[in-house]
């Protein structure tokens, strides 16, 4: 038995990111995560947007999903945000009002923390 432990890999193995991978990016998919929820919440409070926050996701994933299956992660963290909201909000509530400037802050937070660390 004390021979297999050796044999099997750390459990920090499988937890790290692949290498291509920016340092950025677990706040870009939480980004990606805000937009969905907000493209869902905004038009269900009433509020329109130009650009619209769907506009905004193909914005960022025309500036950073070079390959497809970082883009895939992104949608579907997008839409994981979507359909998080879909799936308990049918009408606009105080509640969700106070979810869409939690996320307007939390996602303009993470845009100047990436821009201002990583913009070149």
């Amino acid at each position: 038995m004390a021979l297999l432990v050796p044999a099997l890999p750390p459990a920090t193995a499988t937890a790290q990111e692949p290498l291509n991978e920016p340092p950025y990016e677990r706040q870009l998919l939480r980004l990606s995560e805000i937009l969905g929820a907000l493209h869902f919440l905004r038009p269900l409070c009433a509020r329109a947007d130009e650009p619209g926050w769907r506009d905004r996701m193909e914005t960022l994933l025309a500036a950073e999903a070079a390959d497809e299956a970082r883009k895939r992660r992104f949608i579907e963290r997008f839409n994981q945000g979507y359909r998080g909201f879909a799936a308990v909000y049918h009408s606009c509530t105080p509640a969700a009002r106070e979810a869409m400037t939690g996320y307007i802050s939390e996602g303009s937070s993470l845009i100047r923390d990436v821009t201002a660390r990583y913009s070149r």
